[in-house]
């Protein structure tokens, strides 16, 4: 079942579904912890007060951190050494994180402080969750972590904000952490030992990068789908290579699952079912091959889905308590499971936005189209979608720069103790350019196959394209003769970004299978 309800998301530790955090993305929720988390939190903190008072030594607890790590720390340096580890670790640059990516690392990093393995006080968790629901985002510099030791210059910086260090959004200005608490009623959070490092160690950042990446990739991905099916109609293409038959024999499942689609959103075309007995024998292959490219590309989206919503429900905190008492340094920290993943799904960003470029050279080629050239009548007077393909074919370009692997670009930190990282945090980061760019290459599709169905009456399209060319035409009219094109291009965008054109493929895509099932 849902946990988000009466816009309250319940968090239960290690439970967190893909359709909860993509509400929690959408929209800011009041946070709450599941009941059953309690007893978990109270029994590794009570570890963490027992190994302090036995006078042990134990890596996190009570000694220093990375290559200082062998440093014993008196127990009347504690709480400093957690507030300097903090401090100290609030060296990121760039610009603020996005909220909606701020709301997604709190929700992570509430589940994975909650599941009894990082000895941090109820307390503090509920202090973190006062902040949270007060409506105080944390002004976190979105560069300067490697993803590994976790990211923990980004997660220094959220952690300073509760502690009344750096600067918060509250109530729609940035104002100074120690004044918006003030303003909330809310106090500033003194870190017990072992606290400042449970905050900052973990994968929260990229975690929550990706996700976002992710949500924006199904929203590209099923407004792709549209695009194509009508750019298929628009170009007079044929349906036969969407036969079930065809990818049965294959037994590629995206390929399957994506193929019917596009017979249902052409069924009933009146422009199919003109041209069915005319003698072209084979269309391009950025119209047949759709289901072999848009099935490759949903398998990714997939596969990585299944990776973050292990990560989203892991503990990446280090080192780690378990009930017998035993606490273990380890490494899950370390961000290549994200980093791998978000590199498979930069590639499945690109290539849905070179194939729908394709489509739209195709669509604007008289020799290819039949339709009149750069989609407006008088030609040569008018312009068209002429740059506007140019547009398209740059930003596909850039992505194609942009999805070049971070993961395999790893550089020593910390005086070579931390000698290899995963980059797992601009693996993310990056994607969410190139979901804007794939966005704005779909969003010039659609208005040129729009364009080119205008120009195929009185033969009409599929209801269901119809329904999708009036979702259009309510943003962007027809391109009669040359306008001022950029507002068309940014409101179409929009649609696409705002999931306008998701529902037709939504059951294929993770967030809407995740929803089925809860």
């Amino acid at each position: 079942m849902s946990h988000i309800a009466n816009n309250i998301f319940t968090v239960h530790p290690g439970k967190l579904s893909l359709a909860d955090l993509r509400a929690l993305y959408g929209q800011a929720c009041r946070i709450e912890l599941g009941g059953l988390a309690e007893a978990g939190i109270k029994r590794a903190r009570q570890t963490v007060e027992d190994i302090i008072s036995e006078g042990r030594t134990v890596y996190g607890i009570n000694t220093g951190f990375g290559l200082l790590a062998s440093t014993s720390i008196a127990d009347d340096q504690l709480e400093q050494l957690q507030t300097n580890l903090v401090l100290s670790h609030s060296a990121g640059v760039g610009e603020d994180i996005a909220d909606d990516v701020v709301r997604l690392i709190y929700a992570l990093k509430i589940s994975s402080l909650s599941q009894g393995h990082s000895g941090i006080r109820l307390s503090t968790i509920a202090a973190f969750m006062d902040f949270i629901n007060a409506g105080l985002i944390a002004c976190i510099p979105e560069k300067g972590s490697v993803g590994a030791s976790g990211d923990l210059a980004p997660l220094a910086h959220m952690t300073a904000a509760l502690m009344g260090e750096g600067v918060v959004k509250y109530k729609g200005a940035k104002i100074p952490a120690k004044q918006a608490l003030a303003q909330a009623g809310l106090s500033s959070l003194t870190l017990s030992a072992k606290e400042g490092l449970a905050f900052l160690n973990g994968t929260q950042v990229s975690t929550a990068f990706a996700l976002a990446g992710l949500f924006q990739t199904e929203d590209v991905f099923a407004a792709a789908v549209v695009a194509g099916a009508m750019s298929i109609d628009a170009l007079m293409g044929s349906a036969a290579p969407f036969d079930a038959r065809i990818h049965a024999a294959r037994r590629q499942p995206g390929q399957m699952a994506v193929a019917p689609k596009y017979l249902e959103l052409l069924a009933g075309s009146e422009i199919l079912t003109d041209h069915k007995d005319c003698d072209k024998v084979q269309d391009p292959y950025s119209l047949r091959c759709q289901p072999q490219v848009m099935g490759a590309c949903l398998d990714i989206i997939n596969n990585v889905a299944h990776t973050l919503h292990i990560e989203a429900n892991a503990v990446t905190d280090n080192p780690l308590i378990f009930e017998n008492g035993d606490v273990i340094s380890g490494g899950n920290f370390h961000a290549e499971p994200i980093a791998f993943a978000a590199d498979n799904l930069a590639l499945a960003i690109c290539e849905i936005a070179a194939i729908s470029e394709r489509r739209l050279a195709t669509l604007i080629d008289p020799h290819t189209s039949g339709l009149p050239a750069f989609l407006v009548k008088d030609s040569g007077v008018n312009s068209g979608f002429m740059i506007a393909q140019v547009t398209a074919a740059a930003l596909v370009s850039e992505n194609k720069s942009l999805a070049h692997p971070a993961s395999v670009d790893s550089l020593p930190t910390s005086a070579n103790q931390e000698d290899h990282v995963s980059m797992a945090t601009y693996a993310a980061r990056r994607l969410g350019s190139m979901a804007e760019n794939s966005a704005n290459v779909i969003a010039i599709e659609l208005l040129a196959a729009a364009q080119g169905l205008d120009f195929r009456a009185p033969n009409i399209t599929s209801k269901a394209l119809q329904k999708m060319q009036a979702i259009i035409r309510a943003k962007a009219a027809h391109y009669d003769k040359d306008r001022f094109f950029a507002p068309d291009i940014e409101a179409v965008t929009k649609l696409v970004m705002a999931g306008a054109f998701s529902g037709h493929v939504m059951d294929l895509l993770p967030s809407g299978k995740d929803r089925e099932n809860d």
